[in-house]
């Protein structure tokens, strides 16, 4: 054999393997971010509506989905990130997608990415705690955080779960939800894709699409962004990093501040120092899950 008929060869050999090489996609879903909602009668498993809503939240993932693989997408990992992580209809998924749910879990609403995947979704997102105008917003608790902050900036749910992926160099491509939610990550993150389901009158109330027309674009945004995996970038935080929680009440920031290790900022301001933006998530899970009575 010639040299070209050998490099021919190893050519028509490697080629296949390298069009077999799966595209993994991480989506982490929220609820308050969905299509139509917009108070806890469509949250939670004491809603009137609850239960609709959960169908439709499964949709706008299997939309996500539906478009990635349009793209190439071969393989996906759901994390189920709502209340007690647990809405998801689970038997409307394909054979070929994990989900993961329930909760405590250390990564929490990124449970499951590792730097084998492609790209991050984020659907049904919402906008931070400080944002006076999204739909439902909050950081992690809105009973609980005033504000979040990160390094001196304050964060969304988004921001901290796309700084998650960057530590194993995966990028967001895509978020879902109003236009305060989708805009937040936009500002932090530059284009990334944005599907816009409902846009904010109030804290309690939005203009919204219909289930079926939030589903069709978020199908089809996905698509696009995957055919544009190349111009997302990581989003990485250099550490250390400090993370300030304000707690709305006075008494946990006094209880927390007993830790070692846990500055007490102001009265209801404590700061957690680390130098793993991994730790800072796990530290963020036993700060929202932890008390004395847990049971069993």
């Amino acid at each position: 054999m010639t040299r070209w008929g050998w490099m021919a060869a190893v050519l028509a050999w490697v080629t296949p393997l390298a069009a077999q090489r799966p595209v993994k996609v991480f989506i982490s879903v929220d609820m308050e971010g969905i299509t139509g909602v917009v108070t806890s009668d469509q949250l939670g498993p004491t809603g009137f509506e609850y239960e609709r809503f959960r169908g439709f939240m499964t949709a706008e993932v299997l939309a996500a989905i539906q478009g990635a693989r349009e793209a190439g997408a071969t393989e996906f990992v759901v994390a189920d990130s709502h209340g007690n992580m647990q809405n998801l209809l689970i038997d409307r998924f394909s054979p070929d997608v994990m989900i993961v749910r329930g909760s405590p879990r250390p990564l929490e609403m990124m449970q499951g990415i590792d730097s084998t995947f492609s790209a991050v979704m984020f659907i049904g997102y919402h906008a931070a705690t400080t944002n006076p105008n999204g739909v439902r917003a909050h950081t992690i608790s809105s009973a609980t955080f005033a504000a979040v902050e990160l390094n001196g900036a304050p964060m969304a749910e988004s921001g901290i779960n796309a700084a998650a992926a960057g530590v194993f160099g995966v990028p967001v491509v895509l978020v879902s939800g109003d236009e305060q939610a989708v805009g937040e990550v936009q500002k932090l993150l530059g284009d990334v894709e944005g599907a816009i389901v409902k846009r904010s009158v109030g804290f309690h109330s939005a203009m919204t699409m219909t289930p079926e027309a939030g589903q069709a674009l978020i199908r089809a945004k996905a698509k696009v962004a995957m055919a544009r995996l190349r111009d997302f970038k990581p989003y990485q935080v250099r550490g250390p990093f400090a993370l300030d929680l304000t707690y709305k009440n006075y008494t946990p920031a006094e209880a927390m501040a007993i830790l070692p290790g846990i500055e007490r900022r102001t009265a209801h301001t404590i700061r957690y120092s680390a130098k793993s933006m991994l730790d800072v998530m796990r530290f963020l899970v036993f700060a929202t899950t932890y008390h004395s009575d847990m049971t069993p």
